[in-house]
């Protein structure tokens, strides 16, 4: 009888735990390095300095990512109903031209771009963010902080949600 009783105390404890919402970037992801379309090397948390006192929207990205590309539209849109925030594309494209290409191919000419490295398995950042999926959104409030750690649609209702109680 006991046992029965407990096990809803551990699915509402587990259920919880997969709801919990990092709200600061790890060393590890603030210290990754990625690359800017100039070819300079530059750590995440530098990237994030650079727009102190701005809401940010990052884009975890591929040109080679079919759902990156169906979302395209969705992001534009996302784009025109908050353009005050900076949008950060991180593109784990296989190469630079092929990420630079997609760039211009999926008109992402409004934002800030950063290549993080050829694969998710590469380096500290995707398994610092618990990158599972492409395309990734996320989004950091004014102060640095994390308000929203993942969403894998640009119109999801909890992205659109943070960023109006941002604005």
């Amino acid at each position: 009888m006991k046992k029965l009783l407990l096990l809803p105390l551990i699915l509402f404890g587990l259920i919880g735990c997969t709801e919990a919402q990092e709200t600061s970037f790890s060393k590890e992801a603030l210290n990754a390095k990625m690359t800017s379309l100039d070819g300079k090397e530059i750590a995440f948390k530098d990237i994030l300095a650079q727009y102190k006192g701005k809401t940010v929207v990052i884009d975890v990205w591929a040109s080679w990512c079919p759902d990156c590309v169906k979302g395209m539209p969705k992001v534009h849109e996302l784009q025109k109903q908050f353009p005050d925030a900076v949008y950060l594309f991180l593109s784990y494209d296989r190469a630079d031209d092929a990420w630079k290409k997609g760039i211009e191919k999926h008109g992402l000419q409004k934002g800030q771009h950063y290549h993080v490295g050829t694969n998710m398995k590469q380096g500290d950042f995707a398994p610092a963010i618990k990158l599972d999926w492409i395309p990734r959104y996320m989004v950091v409030d004014k102060n640095g902080k994390i308000a929203l750690f993942k969403a894998i649609e640009a119109d999801d209702e909890k992205l659109i949600a943070t960023l109006k109680n941002l604005k």
